[in-house]
């Protein structure tokens, strides 16, 4: 049986278990399916096709017995003889005992990098004699504790053969056919013990698509199931009284804002629960989009929610919120600032629907605070906040429509993957007459110029932004940092030039202090860490420095460039920066060039990858064994179109061929989505 536990295999004992358990290894399935997270491919190929600088395993004869030579760092160096010429062979690791075997006319195997210009191998790896095939494929893992990754191999290589035929095919003999996947029992084997690139790779896309079918099934039976808990009473919003409201706003929505909020408004005049993500560029509007749907639900008697992360954003959205709807709703703010009697009055109103709208950080969520007919609830910036926050928020009401809005553009790559359970608006341009915020990077030589050029900014009325990596100086990096980085400022500007310095090691309260003195201009310069990445809306600030601007991903350069251009003033983004390597040079360049956030946000996936574009705690994505939704779209979206005809059939119910995939998706836990 597979889920008999790994003790009943030779060589594990109680130790042994400890340490596997360490790596999520309990069970005979768990051993089998803890798949290499990669795999070091040795073919011997001739000289003359072997690339230079890259991985190679060459076999050669002995030319003369090693040297070891010492100087910075202690090498052996020989020469080996391979098709008439004399390679030569440098290791810079101890070879002990086996020196005295590498004697002259030995056959050696060696793997290294090449260096085609010398001729020469810098191995890494070498073993004695010929390989038995010419093409080698060593499957890798992560291990912990005293397992070695050859006793783990060992371990599967035993479990393979005693249960091999008792893993059990879950895809249907329809898909296996079409798309000409080999089973699943032969895959696993394939996956640790890999006899040739071909057959890897098939085994490797059969489970590619079986993960992303299995994760896009429990994200649409999980979206069914929410539909289905609508107490089905749709919001009866007022489509006249909404376009009289529009009609008056002294501006006008874009088409891309207008086509956003259609869907939202028809999501909440049916019986179903919204669940919604409004995602659009910085300063495409989407805070307008919000404003109008909680008016309509307002008009329609009921109350509406909406959360954001700090303070001064929620002041702010507060401000442009009654601003927006005048006398038309009463709208009210709480944060963990207002106290006593204040709070009292706001949330003995809010419990007896005098408050239409309120806006607040997390202080929504605590117990003491009771709505009277919840029906919208708006989460800014979504990713800010833990699963359990956002559920504590719509447990405030009976099933409440639920938009998510974020300013980081999301490409369609990672939409489908990391929120396919959500519907998707998207806003994909800016309202007209907002000037484009202008990019240049230079060098640190430059920064004297930079500083007069801000000091003229700032002598015109305008406030600036600096914003620094690091908090302090690191002995890792050599980076610019917020501290040395504000210190500067304050030697170089006249004392009526005021300069504040905030970063995450500050309070909470300090941070919002800082924050409100700079909104309020009584600070001309801000120093900061990335905490300003998101929110903050000052329209006299127009110049932006971000120190050695390599460091950052496109999408967060984008976001911290959103800060400015938000007035009617011409604003700028100065990025320091002398990148090394060639990616870093090409971000430069992207972001100098394009003021898309769409765009940027693809071609900060292909270059960072998904983890590093939403950062690696917080990003929502699923972690696939086998697959990378990036790099294998296409198995991607083919997976989520079979979901999708599964879940519209329900052939997870009707049909006997899917019932492994049912008891996959009913084993497993669907609050991920939540």
């Amino acid at each position: 049986m597979l889920t008999e536990s790994i003790t009943i295999l030779k060589g594990i004992g109680d130790k042994t278990a400890e340490d596997l358990a360490m790596m999520d290894i309990h069970t005979i399935e768990d051993l089998l399916f803890y798949l290499p997270y990669r795999y070091d491919v040795r073919e011997i190929k001739p000289l003359a096709e072997l690339e230079h600088n890259a991985q190679v395993t060459i076999v050669g004869e002995i030319d003369a017995p090693p040297q070891v030579l010492y100087g910075r760092k202690q090498r052996t160096v020989f020469n080996v003889k391979i098709e008439g010429a004399i390679v030569r062979v440098v290791m810079f690791f101890r070879i002990h005992a086996s020196e005295q075997r590498l004697q002259r006319g030995t056959v050696i195997t060696l793997t290294g990098k090449w260096d085609a210009h010398r001729l020469q191998i810098t191995a890494n790896s070498f073993k004695l004699g010929i390989p038995k095939s010419k093409v080698e494929i060593e499957s890798l893992y992560t291990v912990k504790g005293n397992v070695t990754m050859g006793r783990l191999r060992s371990f599967i290589k035993q479990a393979l053969k005693r249960y091999s035929d008792q893993i059990i095919e879950i895809l249907p003999e329809s898909y296996l056919h079409t798309y000409k996947l080999p089973l699943r029992g032969k895959s696993v084997e394939i996956l640790h013990f890999p006899a040739n690139e071909y057959t890897l790779k098939h085994a490797r896309r059969r489970f590619i698509y079986e993960e992303f079918l299995i994760y896009q099934l429990k994200m649409h039976v999980y979206k069914a199931k929410r539909r289905t808990r609508r107490k089905g009473s749709p919001i009866l919003i007022d489509d006249k009284q909404m376009k009289d409201f529009i009609n008056q706003l002294p501006f006008s929505l874009t088409d891309s804002q207008s086509r956003s909020l259609k869907e939202i408004v028809t999501d909440i005049k049916s019986e179903n629960q919204m669940y919604r993500l409004l995602q659009g560029d910085v300063g495409s509007g989407k805070t307008a989009v919000a404003t109008i749907s909680l008016y309509g639900v307002a008009q329609a008697g009921f109350q509406g929610a909406l959360m954001v992360p700090t303070e001064i954003l929620a002041e702010q959205h507060y401000e442009s919120l009654q601003e927006m709807l005048g006398s038309n709703v009463k709208v009210a703010l709480l944060t963990s600032s207002i106290k006593g009697k204040e709070r009292k009055r706001i949330l003995t109103e809010l419990k007896d629907h005098s408050i239409d709208i309120m806006i607040g950080t997390h202080s929504l969520i605590q117990d003491e605070v009771l709505f009277n007919q919840l029906g919208l609830v708006i989460i800014d910036e979504q990713h800010r906040f833990g699963v359990e926050q956002r559920r504590l928020l719509l447990n405030k009401g009976e099933q409440p429509d639920v938009l998510h809005m974020t300013a980081t553009p999301i490409p369609r790559t990672l939409a489908i993957t990391a929120f396919g359970d959500l519907d998707i608006s998207t806003i994909d341009e800016l309202p007209s007459g907002r000037k484009e915020v202008l990019t240049y990077v230079i060098k640190e030589q430059l920064l004297d110029r930079l500083l007069h050029f801000i000091e003229q900014k700032v002598n015109e009325g305008d406030q600036v932004y600096f914003v620094s990596p690091l908090i302090e100086e690191s002995e890792a990096f050599d980076y610019e940092n917020a501290i040395d980085l504000y210190n500067k400022l304050v030697q170089f500007y006249p004392e009526s030039i005021k300069i504040g310095l905030l970063h995450g090691r500050l309070k909470n309260d300090e941070k919002e202090a800082i924050l409100k003195q700079f909104v309020e201009n009584e600070i001309q310069i801000l120093v900061s860490t990335t905490v300003i990445e998101v929110g903050v809306n000052v329209p006299n600030a127009t110049v932006m420095v971000i120190y050695d601007a390599e460091r950052f991903g496109l999408s967060q350069l984008h976001q911290l460039r959103g800060r400015v251009g938000r007035g009617d003033k011409q604003s700028y983004c100065i990025l320091i920066a002398e990148p090394k390597g060639d990616v870093g040079k090409e971000r430069m360049r992207i972001i100098a060039e394009t003021n898309d956030g769409f765009a940027l946000a693809e071609a900060d996936l292909k270059l960072r990858g998904p983890g590093d574009f939403f950062g690696k705690k917080q990003s929502g994505l699923p972690e696939f064994k086998v697959g990378d939704p990036i790099e294998d779209f296409r198995a991607l979206e083919v997976a989520r179109r079979d979901a999708i005809d599964i879940i519209a059939e329900n052939k997870l119910n009707n049909d006997n061929a899917y019932r492994y995939l049912k008891e996959i998706i009913q084993n497993s836990s669907l609050e991920q989505f939540d």
